[in-house]
């Protein structure tokens, strides 16, 4: 059995700049770093996560008072620096609270989800057989529903509320952190210092912590930095349609489900929240773009 450390037992891909990476944290960071789109992502979603932390502190003014007097759905001023909603509500405040119902659901969502699908994917994978058959089929038919359509579905059952909502979208990302965990351990299980390990007497739950769990982890790192964006979009989708958090609450999604009613009239109020959201899902997508470079770019073509 290899004495290595559990990223060590083989050699992970080259990247693009022919350098090999040994599984060392502190390489990774020093590789990521050197990616400068990818690092400003990851400050982007630093400000925003300590914005959204210490909201009091940012807002200029409390995201659900309505000024009297106030001009409605104003275009950007110096006492309004993103304008008013259809209330007179400051925009900007709204953004930087509703950043915390946001980004928690995101958070949740993607945790869920992997909660779920980790011990799953490890279980069908390694003990493969019947019990692999059986799990593949559940997660066959939960494919089969639209992903939206399974959402709404779940949503609709358990009530809206920013819990509820997480719980309806982690249930639609279950089967595919299913699969891709599956796939690797498929891979990882043949490898000879499991063999090896098998043949010592060695348990299984020793073996998939040991040497499974930790070569398989690089994918799924990579898998739950994306989907974290798609988890943001879904959640406002909710949000939007009611099903997510509920007013006077602000997030992102029912920010723009208070301002659609006016677009015809008044379409400003629909930019900041939509851009948040648009800059927030591109930077955890190329956060993650950047872990799968750092880690080897070649070791993921197939999560594509």
């Amino acid at each position: 059995m290899s004495t290595t450390g559990p990223f060590e037992e083989e050699a992970f891909e080259r990247d693009a700049e022919g350098q090999s990476f040994s599984g060392d944290p502190r390489e990774l960071w020093r590789r990521f770093r050197r990616q400068r789109v990818a690092m400003a992502a990851l400050l982007f979603i630093v400000l925003v996560i300590v914005v959204a932390i210490a909201a009091p502190l940012f807002a200029p003014n409390n995201p659900n008072t309505i000024p009297t007097g106030a001009r409605v759905n104003a275009l950007p001023s110096w006492s309004h620096l993103l304008g008013t909603d259809d209330l007179g509500r400051d925009i900007l405040s709204r953004i930087i609270f509703g950043a915390r119902a946001s980004m928690t659901a995101v958070f949740l969502i993607v945790g869920l989800a992997l909660a779920v699908a980790l011990p799953l994917g490890l279980i069908s994978g390694y003990f493969a057989g019947r019990v692999d058959a059986v799990l593949m089929r559940v997660m066959d038919v939960l494919f089969t529903f639209p992903p939206l359509i399974l959402a709404l579905a779940v949503a609709s059952m358990l009530g809206p509320s920013l819990v509820n909502a997480s719980i309806a979208i982690a249930l639609v990302f279950v089967p595919s952190f299913v699969r891709l965990i599956r796939g690797q351990v498929l891979a990882v299980r043949e490898e000879l210092y499991v063999e090896a390990s098998r043949s010592l007497g060695l348990s299984n739950t020793w073996i998939v912590r040991r040497h499974v769990l930790p070569n398989v982890a690089s994918p799924i790192v990579v898998q739950a930095a994306v989907s974290l964006g798609y988890a943001l979009l879904a959640e406002a989708g909710l949000s939007f349609l009611g099903l997510g958090v509920q007013l006077p609450t602000p997030s992102w999604g029912n920010m723009l489900n208070e301002s659609f009613g006016y677009v015809l009239s008044a379409a400003w109020p629909l930019i900041p929240p939509g851009l948040v959201i648009f800059l927030t899902v591109l930077a955890f997508n190329l956060i993650g773009d950047g872990l799968r470079d750092a880690l080897g770019r070649e070791r993921f073509e197939a999560l594509r």
